[in-house]
């Protein structure tokens, strides 16, 4: 249950980040409740994963505000103490989770850091801690002393999520977090978020190319091209009855259910004809030529 008097997970303004004259994210405005997921979509260089950064402190702002749970981030010269409570608001799941793991840390360890950095636990209760947040995650005592490399991506991604929510943060971005797994175990990765969410109030900003899974998980919808918001909306509502062409060309180059390439008369090239997008099940959408 959300507390509707809480503050929001995130208030972003006015976002703009710029490296020379390259302008990557230009006046990005978004809002996300508590509980809540949102999805920010666009193809690859659109600036989704710079607005991303931005959020979770990663990358600095050139201009624009930002509050998560309530708070403007500490600036750079905060103590680390205030720098932590503000990781603790939160955090971020990367689409490499072998890369953002300690590849000499076995996994028990790799969580347990985390809860003896952000929290009192120690001894025992930590250790309780640990199999707790391996259990949420579908994973056990085995996996637990293993090591990353004898993991399956499947499975490092779930330790990285399990070390993601072990510190109870307001709001979890999710980088293109499922896009290097396979259809199967990205169901599954999509099942144990919506389990996550659904026993807390944890918000989801959730990075992706991918508008079949979109439909899945998220409530609401932002697209991004060319580092500006073209549309944004109930996720359902934006998928049915796009507004923006470019957003219609998203959809356009997701292939479909029964999709198969035929061939131009006269050309060895082939193409395609688009079809309904909504199915039943989760449908992998590469990158659009724009």
């Amino acid at each position: 249950m959300t507390d509707d008097a809480a503050p929001p997970a995130l208030e972003a303004v006015g976002l703009r980040k710029t490296f020379g004259d390259l302008v990557a994210v230009d006046d990005i405005t978004v809002t996300l409740a508590r509980g809540a997921s949102l999805a920010v979509v666009g193809e690859s260089g659109s600036g989704k994963t710079t607005t991303a950064r931005m959020i979770a402190g990663l990358e600095p702002l050139t201009a624009g505000t930002l509050r998560l749970d309530g708070r403007v981030p500490p600036g750079r010269g905060a103590k680390s103490a205030e720098r932590r409570r503000f990781a603790r608001c939160v955090q971020m799941v990367f689409q490499d989770p072998y890369a953002s793991l300690d590849r000499h840390q076995r996994v028990a360890d790799s969580i347990g850091e985390v809860l003896s950095l952000h929290t009192e636990l120690r001894g025992e209760a930590l250790r309780r801690r640990t199999a707790e947040l391996l259990d949420q995650v579908g994973l056990g005592a085995r996996q637990a002393r293993s090591l990353p490399r004898s993991l399956s991506g499947g499975q490092r991604q779930r330790v990285a999520i399990a070390r993601a929510v072990a510190v109870e943060p307001r709001l979890l971005i999710l980088d293109e977090a499922v896009a290097a797994l396979d259809v199967s175990v990205q169901a599954q990765i999509i099942a144990l978020l919506r389990e996550i969410r659904e026993r807390s109030d944890i918000a989801y900003l959730f990075i992706t190319h991918d508008l079949g899974i979109v439909q899945h998980l998220c409530d609401d919808i932002v697209v991004m091209h060319r580092g500006r918001v073209v549309e944004s909306g109930r996720t359902l509502s934006v998928l049915d009855a796009p507004r923006d062409p470019y957003t219609r060309a998203l959809l356009d180059s997701v292939p479909r259910r029964g999709w198969k390439p035929s061939r131009r008369l006269g050309s060895d090239t082939p193409s395609t004809t688009p079809t309904p997008l909504l199915d039943n099940g989760v449908t992998s959408c590469p990158s659009p030529r724009p």
